[in-house]
């Protein structure tokens, strides 16, 4: 036999075949499989998802980026604002911190419960996974591939990170597992995250129960006037209540604890609530 005929390559190792338009549905179904199987053999049953700016930055990034500005010249008032801003990389990183070790003292179960997820870049996304990760939990980066600002962090669980292609897949992750959810001062994307989820609320698509939080009203009452929603008659009064505000970390993880407890824990034959 002649080892250096023509071998036909399979279509699915056709590299040009399958980056084409002809096989988008393949790839579309691959970023629905293949987080499902990875989900599966890990045992993650459902995650809490933090959503929020990748240009925010922690306190001691902001902090050294204020020095070099005072001490080189430049946009001081910027880099003030940065440093504000970096309140909510710390309440982030605190508040899944907590989550992870809480949802570590549930017992009754060998199933992974109320994963921390995140977008898996930088800023807020980071400060999720981190905080998670000290608090030794596995957490979950779904990032996405764009050529800028969004390059994975390297808190995120390894056999947890994912890279999509599709943003509608990568959201579709964000909200089949999802639990809780906790939007942070952010830009379009999370803008865009925040509102599809409270529409799927709103409209009965996503039917079980999920506590939203949004944090940050100095942030949130400045960038979107949600009453004002109310006031022309775009949404219903009891529309505001489908998401929870606050500012602090001890009243969101309050709140978010108490409602899956409630809602979901105590339902769930086996559980015992943590010590």
């Amino acid at each position: 036999m002649n080892s250096g005929r023509f071998r036909p390559v399979k279509a699915y190792k056709n590299d040009a075949f399958i980056a084409s338009s002809d096989a988008r549905p393949l790839r579309i179904l691959a970023e629905y499989l293949e987080p499902q199987a990875r989900f599966r053999e890990l045992a993650v049953k459902d995650t809490i998802v933090m959503f929020g700016s990748a240009r925010i930055p922690s306190r001691e990034q902001a902090l050294s980026e204020l020095e070099k500005v005072k001490a080189d010249g430049g946009d001081v008032a910027r880099a003030e604002m940065k440093l504000h801003m970096s309140q909510y990389y710390e309440a982030t990183r605190e508040l899944a911190r907590r989550l992870t070790e809480w949802s570590k003292s549930l017992e009754g179960t060998t199933e992974r419960r109320f994963v921390i997820c995140s977008g898996g870049g930088p800023g807020i996304m980071e400060a999720a996974n981190r905080g998670a990760s000290e608090a030794k939990g596995v957490n979950i980066g779904l990032n996405i591939s764009l050529p800028f600002e969004q390059n994975e962090n390297p808190y995120i669980t390894r056999r947890l990170a994912f890279e999509f292609h599709y943003f509608f897949m990568r959201k579709y992750w964000f909200t089949y597992l999802a639990k809780a959810i906790v939007a942070m001062p952010g830009g379009f994307g999370t803008l865009d995250e925040f509102m599809e989820v409270v529409t799927l609320v709103q409209t009965l698509k996503i039917k079980k129960p999920m506590p939203i939080v949004l944090f940050g009203s100095e942030y949130w009452n400045e960038v979107i006037n949600l009453d004002a929603l109310v006031k022309f008659g775009t949404i219903s009064p009891e529309d505001l209540h489908l998401f929870y505000r606050t500012d602090s970390v001890d009243d969101a993880y309050h709140h978010i604890t108490t409602y899956l407890q409630k809602h979901l824990l105590d339902m769930d034959v086996g559980f015992h609530k943590p010590a």
